[in-house]
């Protein structure tokens, strides 16, 4: 029996695990012991990522539609002629831009940066994640206030912290090991305080719960800001050599004096001085938010002024401190830097001519080849296919039929397109249905590559399993069109996994995200690394716990970190007499993830797990509406859509709120086309809605 470590790919702590492999098939699967991240712990999810063993289809090759709306399987050769003639020749027809593609959080590094490659680089077209879902609100805000996507926490800090301020996250069902962290906190007298709408199973596990009116989180943390500032309850030497526009922003926030947060929030002023006191009196403070503010209307805004706290009260850089933004996907934190999307391969602008000069070095190419701006956004790509102006789209391991906001949309634009090829484990998600091209590919147990956490540690994924007959990665996918394509020498450098890690690794050099002290063999068996890992100050950067920041230098060009703060927007989307209700989603349970493609193939999870679309309402709405336990509602949305659900009665969702697990199809149904003004991220958490009891 052999074993060989690797890395989970479901969320973004990206926990180790010991795989035993006997006679080619998985016996036992361990969470690795000593692995900082998760030392011998693992939720369910993890533990069962043996089950793909017997759950994916071996042996596949890939599938062209017919003109009769059937599939014909190819092979690989031929399936990677037939996706590159086409993208040519619908770029020789419509332009450049008129294909793009739609990747995903949880492929590894190298995929990442070799698809940017072929896509963004060589066809000079668009390629979005769904990372912008979940993470581009963080990206932009770290951007704006620090000078570079670089959260500076190490999870280490949740059991060194007396006072964790969870807003908008619940990691007691995203993120139970990082939960599991914040059980293992020894601080005396510690508290766990929860800002959230609903009181989630978080916020039913804290000290303190501040149940919040729902998208009034900007409101409320400008008041205690403007609290904090009246009371003197601020770090002034750190202010004074470590930020810039604290004047500006005290100035700034004046305006929202007490009565004005008790009134917009619908906490009282007893709530919000109790909330100030709170944060003054800890001694190592940390603020942890996730998709509640990030998925918001004025999402960068909200996040930024949690790190304006952090900053104003000097909680930033130190053990137990932070403005500490929580990932969603195992490998965000590489799609964001190595994806060649937003920024170039290990971040710095397309338009910078000392960066554009040392890529084309490193890659091995003229400058003329690579991506001249920054990617079309998602919902760009989405509404472009509408408009007719794209006509091809290649999607890798994401199903956005079901997870895009408002989806209806997607699934509009796919019927639109000539070429639509859809490359994933599986062939039964939704977005396959529309598919013209599908790319049958392998899980992760049977491939390699990186990944990077929500604290910015490295780990590896190494191959558990061999692959039978016809069997690839989605690495070589990619690479099998960009040959296809014609690239050549291109290509020279990206043969494997392998050298793409070593073309990554020498594009972050003296980068904020600098690793080339970090190798391929000595990630295998590791306890993985924090970046920045510089080569030759492996001994200075020794520790298994770094955080960013300890120096008070930040990225900007001043080193100083930057208060950045914009008046409350007004609802794009309030209630209505029409729809006088709001509709809020999230997770439903710590077995499902994202849209259940992978969880449905683990039977504990689907045993317990509701199988239809359900939603919870509170206990005085369900009695006022004749509403019983399990009955079912046609809730009807802004958005012009509708979808039925079956009702949970709870007293933990406040009167006027609906929350909805984001797991069923029917959730993202009703979503709006609405969007953060500068990450572009949708907001899933607020939309009017109206609901009818259906008959029976």
């Amino acid at each position: 029996m052999k074993k060989v470590q690797s890395t989970c790919n479901y969320c973004a702590i990206d926990c180790n695990l010991d795989f035993y492999v006997e006679n080619d098939r998985i016996v036992k699967v361990v969470p690795t012991p000593g692995y900082p991240v998760n030392n011998g712990f693992s939720c369910i999810k993890g533990l069962s990522l043996d089950k793909q063993q017997k759950t994916v289809k071996p042996n596949s090759l890939p599938k062209i539609r017919q003109e009769d709306g059937s599939f014909k399987e190819v092979s690989w050769d031929e399936g990677f002629k037939h996706v590159a003639d086409k993208i040519k020749e619908i770029q020789a027809k419509y332009g450049q831009e008129s294909v793009a593609g739609i990747s995903t959080g949880q492929l590894t590094m190298e995929e990442f940066a070799l698809f940017g490659h072929v896509m963004r680089n060589y066809l000079k077209t668009n390629v979005d994640g769904n990372t912008r879902l979940c993470m581009a609100t963080a990206v932009v805000a770290h951007k704006q206030s620090y000078g570079f996507d670089a959260p500076g926490y190490t999870l280490e800090d949740l059991e060194l912290s007396d006072t964790i301020i969870f807003i908008g996250a619940n990691p007691v069902v995203a993120h139970p090991i990082l939960w599991g962290r914040v059980r293992q906190n020894k601080v005396p007298g510690h508290k766990i305080i929860v800002i959230d709408p609903r009181k989630s199973e978080t916020a039913m596990n804290a000290d303190h719960w501040y149940g919040l009116k729902w998208k009034s989180d900007l409101l409320l943390l400008y008041t205690i800001a403007n609290q904090l500032i009246e009371k003197d309850y601020l770090d002034h030497k750190f202010i004074e050599e470590h930020t810039e526009k604290f004047e500006d922003f005290k100035e700034f926030v004046k305006s929202y004096t007490l009565e004005r947060g008790a009134e917009g929030t619908g906490l009282s002023k007893e709530q919000i001085l109790e909330l100030v006191e709170l944060i003054h009196n800890g001694k190592r403070v940390s603020f942890w938010w996730t998709m509640g503010v990030n998925q918001g209307y004025e999402a960068v805004r909200t996040a930024q002024a949690i790190i304006n706290l952090a900053l104003m009260t000097g909680n930033i850089g130190k053990p137990g401190t932070g403005a500490n933004s929580i990932t969603g996907q195992c490998n965000a934190m590489g799609s964001r830097a190595y994806s060649n999307t937003a920024v170039f391969f290990g971040g710095g602008d397309f338009t910078n001519p000392a960066r554009r000069a040392r890529i084309a070095e490193v890659l091995g190419v003229d400058e003329s080849m690579l991506a001249e701006k920054p990617t079309k956004t998602y919902n760009q790509i989405i509404e472009g296919i509408n408009a007719g102006e794209i006509k091809g789209l290649w999607i890798l391991c994401t199903n956005p039929r079901h997870s895009w906001t408002n989806n209806e949309t997607f699934a509009t634009a796919t019927k639109k397109l000539e070429l639509f090829v859809v490359q994933d484990i599986y062939d039964t998600i939704e977005s396959a249905e529309d598919c013209t091209v599908f790319f049958p590919v392998v899980p992760g147990i049977k491939k390699e590559g990186t990944y990077i956490n929500l604290e910015r540690r490295m780990s590896a994924m190494r191959q558990v399993l061999p692959r039978g007959e016809n069997e690839i990665s989605d690495y070589e996918a990619i690479l099998g069109v960009g040959k296809a394509l014609g690239m050549g020498d291109a290509l020279k450098g990206w043969e494997t996994p392998e050298e793409c890690f070593k073309l990554m690794r020498e594009c972050s050099r003296n980068m904020p995200c600098d690793f080339t002290g970090v190798t391929w063999e000595g990630l295998e068996n590791s306890h993985g690394f924090q970046w920045p890992y510089p080569a030759g100050k492996e001994e200075e950067n020794k520790d298994e716990q770094r955080r960013l920041y300890s120096d008070g230098k930040f990225f900007t060009p001043s080193k100083k970190a930057q208060f950045v703060f914009e008046e409350v927007r007004e609802n794009p989307l309030p209630t209505t007499e029409e729809f006088p209700w709001v509709f809020n989603t999230g997770r439903g349970s710590v077995g499902q993830w994202h849209t259940q493609s992978r969880t449905k193939e683990v039977k504990f999870v689907e045993d317990v797990s509701v199988k239809k679309a359900y939603l919870y309402m509170n206990t005085k709405m369900a009695e006022e509406n004749g509403i019983k336990e399990m009955d079912q509602i046609r809730v009807y949305s802004v958005n012009g859509q509708d979808a039925v659900f079956a009702v949970k009665i709870t007293d933990n969702v406040q009167y006027g709120e609906l929350y909805a697990p984001i797991h069923y199809i029917e959730c993202n149904k009703l979503t709006p086309s609405l969007y953060d003004s500068y990450s572009k991220e949708p907001s899933y958490k607020a939309t009017p809605v109206r609901f009818e009891k259906c008959e029976e």
